[in-house]
């Protein structure tokens, strides 16, 4: 069996951008992955991107193939900032990128990869596949995390906000979503205005994102609070421009950083679609979750009345994101996965995203722990394929 060069699990912004780069340096590879699959499946239908346009590109080598050029081609509007990217065209942006680019993605999911003498051999359906080196590249779609006083619920009752790309699909009837984050405002906004008698639940009061710092701006006000594609400020930009000074500082305060900088927090576009219509039930915590005759009752504790109360609906949604876990990357053998060095539980890289065992790369979400919260964003695409391609 011939190894290819490179195999790409994951065709998502991070995995169709090594693409990319790996097919104008004429290197051989196979990617397996649906094209933006969880953009396409796990987003509710109708939102927006938290990213300005100028911060929601994929990395081709030449820069040519850009959000603002697709817009530019299909007569969609566009603006660098201060117009929110619709998903609609940012799944298509990805789509027309892979096509453009040409860019083979095989439709099929990885089941496997094992460790062999001259590189991995990954199972994808009935065949085995040789490479010498495997980019791991899924996005955060084994991570949604759900609450343990949710997790007993049956389907039925409950489910992750990750299951729920029609936000019309409970038109009618009651459904609680539980989280203080963009996940949970958007999918509540969405929902009120596609019929969904809904409520929010959350510990917290709600944020909303900074105002975007649009140009023209004076150079003192730029100097000031400097524009980056993770929002505006100088703690930002250096989460944006220096991600390998970041994996120089303590492994515990990366760990800290990749989780709560730019933590829970509401886009901008929902705000006026949220406040004052959705309701919002927040310093509310939920201790146990139960059926009862078709319904779900949760017990809630209102941290700012110091009491505790009962509250039923017909569906109970986990809006509570997703928390990187290499043991639930299930398709990395045992073998493989008891080789990787660790930081926090994901898997510590070096400069240039290969991990421990030689020959595994990782990139997006799954290192944000090394390279900050930079690989939580559509953006850190390009950084990660200019640094990872030149090894691979």
């Amino acid at each position: 069996m011939d190894a290819i060069d490179v195999a790409i699990v994951g065709a998502g912004p991070y995995g169709l951008s090594v693409a990319a780069h790996l097919r104008a340096r004429g290197v051989s590879y196979r990617q397996f992955g649906t094209p933006m699959r969880l953009w396409r499946s796990a987003m509710p239908s109708g939102m927006f991107l938290k990213s300005q346009g100028f911060a929601s590109n994929l990395s081709d080598p030449d820069g040519t193939h850009t959000l603002e050029s697709f817009c530019k081609i299909t007569g969609r509007d566009y603006a660098h900032c201060g117009r929110p990217v619709p998903l609609a065209d940012f799944v298509a942006y990805g789509q027309w990128f892979s096509s453009e680019l040409g860019l083979a993605v095989e439709e099929q999911d990885v089941s496997r990869i094992d460790r062999r003498d001259d590189g991995f051999e990954l199972t994808v359906g009935k065949e085995l596949v040789r490479a010498r080196k495997v980019v791991v590249a899924v996005g955060v779609e084994s991570f949604a995390y759900t609450p343990a006083e949710l997790t007993e619920l049956p389907a039925s009752l409950g489910t992750h906000a990750s299951g729920h790309a029609d936000p019309a699909a409970f038109a009618g009837r009651e459904v609680i979503i539980v989280g203080a984050g963009s996940s949970a405002l958007e999918l509540g906004g969405l929902m009120h205005e596609s019929g969904v008698h809904v409520r929010i639940l959350a510990r917290r009061d709600a944020n909303w994102s900074s105002e975007p710092l649009c140009p023209p701006r004076p150079v003192l006000e730029r100097l000031r609070r400097p524009e980056s594609g993770l929002g505006p400020g100088w703690r930002l930009w250096f989460y944006m421009n220096m991600p390998g000074a970041f994996r120089r500082l303590p492994a515990d305060v990366r760990v800290a950083k990749a989780r709560n900088v730019l933590g829970p927090a509401g886009a901008l576009w929902l705000r006026d679609r949220v406040e004052g219509k959705v309701p919002v039930l927040s310093g509310h915590a939920v201790t146990w979750a139960k059926p009862v005759n078709d319904r779900v009752r949760l017990g809630v504790f209102n941290s700012s009345a110091d009491e505790h109360r009962e509250l039923e609906a017909d569906h109970v949604i986990a809006a509570t994101g997703y928390h990187a876990d290499a043991d639930r990357l299930t398709f990395l053998s045992e073998d493989v996965r008891s080789q990787l060095a660790m930081i926090g539980k994901t898997p510590a890289v070096t400069r240039d995203f290969q991990s421990s065992l030689p020959g595994l790369f990782f990139m997006g979400p799954v290192v944000a722990p090394t390279f900050g919260p930079l690989m939580r964003f559509v953006c850190g695409a390009d950084y990660a394929a200019r640094m990872a391609v030149p090894r691979l």
